[in-house]
Formats: C-alpha cells, structure tokens, sequence
C-alpha cells in the first residue's frame, strides 16, 4: 500500500552553509518568502532574530544557522537570505537560511537514521543522498524545543493507581523519529513507572514486532508517530493489521504536525485511534482504551 502520509510528502533543500545542504518534509513548510525587515523581540531567545509580518500575522525568525551549531548569520548577508515559514508542533515560525535549493520528491524509505553516535542534541534525524551529496534531515521538533521549551505540565500524566496497574501489564512500544518526540513519550511513562520499548523508525518497529511476535511475547500497544522515513505511521498501521500475528495491537497514531491528522484515514490503514496533539494524560487515556479493548477479545 503506497501511504498517503507520503503521496504529497516532498523535501525542501536548503544550505545553512555555503556548501552543506540540509531538508526539511515539505508537509511541514508553509511557504517561502524573501527575507525582510524584522522587528526586534525584547527578551527573547539569542537565536530569534525578531518578527516579520507575513499575512498579516507577526511570525518569529530563527537563525537557523546559529540555532544547529553553524555561523550565524551577518548583517550582510540577510538580504540575500530566505524565511521557511513551517508549522509544526502547534507552532507557526520561521526559519531565516542562507540559499534556498529546490523542492524534490523524495523516497522517505532511502533515508537512513542518524548514526547513534551523534548524540542526543544534534538536529539531524536521518541522512539520504542527492545527486550523490549527502544531505541531512533535520529535526525540527528538536530544534523548536530548545528555543521555545516546552510548558512541562503537559509531560506528566494524571491516571489513578487502578489506571497504572492495567498499564503495566502491557507490552507497549513507542516509535518516533523525533529525539525531542521520543522524550516526550518516555518522560509520561517513566514519571508513573510503565515499562515501554523504543523503536526509531517504522522499519525498525515492524522488526521488533515481528520479532516479539515470534517469541510469543506480542506488543499489546504502538504509539507511532506519522510522519517519519523507511515505513511511515500510516504504513506501519497498515502492515500491522494486514498480519495475522501482529493485528491484536491496539495502534495510536501521533504527529508533531499543526494540521489536523485525518482519523477517518487513519482508521482505513488499520490504526485504531489518531492524536492531533501531545498531551499526556490523554495519551494514557487513549492507551487505557486499548487495554480494555485487548480484555474484550
């Protein structure tokens, strides 16, 4: 089944450095625009540059160069420079780069993951090759977490001790592309005690499934993000209900993703329910609705 996460999935190419090109998933830019005169914001992150008025809404411009470790750019050089205007994460900002490339149609499953030993703060979550040049798939999540951090009272969870218990009795894996996603996911289960697993891909997830399947120790839960390389959410959902040894997990789709998720489609791929946004206690709800429908069959 081709995903229809994908069919419209493009990758922007563009360079923080005067050789090094960098993508983001086209599903998360909005537009692009020349940049242009910007109003100072007082007391804001180093990285954000000010505001521009775009579409009569006031947006905030990040250096992307300086906010991923590169040099930042000079007053000089803004005028040559262009805004991504992206939406992601609830949150409408936009990006000054140094030189817009183009827009390609991508084989998000030709992306390879970041090697693990990067370390948990680079923004790159996978690497793919064009026109034999490696370029680096950033993660905005990531990014946006470091400027804007995020109000932590959405990160723990409100369930109660009857609730925990029915948890811990599952077999629950998370799977994300996103380092900043993941921690998301992880610091709900951890902060009330739940044992999970952890995949960072799709292709990766499906083998582990596969895999605990095989040993007779099925996963009872997936919590997967949408939009990621190799297999993406709704694909993953889809070979999980087409299988006949993994269809009894109970799959919750996710996305970082201002737009609306479709949970109609995600329901026609196989997945059972579809978050529009990250709240914890209502991922632990919708994670609860999976136990007790595990318990009816």
């Amino acid at each position: 089944m081709k995903s229809k996460a994908n069919q419209s999935q493009g990758m922007l190419l563009f360079k923080l450095t005067l050789t090094q090109r960098f993508a983001i998933g086209t599903l998360k830019v909005r537009e692009i625009v020349p940049f242009q005169t910007l109003t100072s914001i007082p007391y804001s992150h180093h990285h954000v540059l000010g505001t521009a008025t775009i579409r009569n809404m006031a947006i905030p411009i990040i250096d992307m160069s300086a906010a991923v470790g590169f040099r930042p750019l000079q007053e000089e050089e803004l005028q040559d420079c262009y805004i991504i205007i992206t939406d992601c994460m609830r949150t409408v900002v936009g990006f000054a780069v140094r030189a817009i490339d183009k827009i390609i149609e991508c084989d998000w499953k030709a992306i390879e993951a970041a090697p693990e030993t990067a370390g948990a703060n680079v923004f790159v979550t996978g690497i793919t090759r064009v026109e034999d040049k490696i370029i680096q798939l950033l993660d905005v999540e990531l990014l946006l977490s470091k400027i804007y951090p995020e109000d932590t009272s959405n990160l723990y969870p409100i369930l109660a001790d009857v609730e925990r218990e029915k948890l811990k009795a599952l077999n629950i894996l998370l799977v994300d592309d996103s380092f900043v996603a993941r921690k998301q996911l992880s610091t709900a289960l951890d902060s009330i005690n739940i044992i999970y697993h952890v995949a960072t891909n799709g292709l990766d997830a499906y083998e582990v499934l596969k895999r605990a399947a095989e040993e007779n120790n099925p996963f009872d839960i997936v919590v997967s993000d949408i939009e990621m390389p190799g297999l993406d959410g709704y694909e993953l959902a889809f070979e999980i209900q087409n299988d006949t040894k993994l269809k009894d997990a109970y799959v919750i789709l996710h996305t970082s993703l201002s737009s609306e998720i479709c949970v109609e489609q995600a329901k026609q791929v196989g997945a059972h329910e579809a978050l529009t946004k990250f709240e914890a206690t209502e991922l632990v709800q919708a994670m609860l609705r999976g136990a007790n429908h595990n318990q009816k069959k």
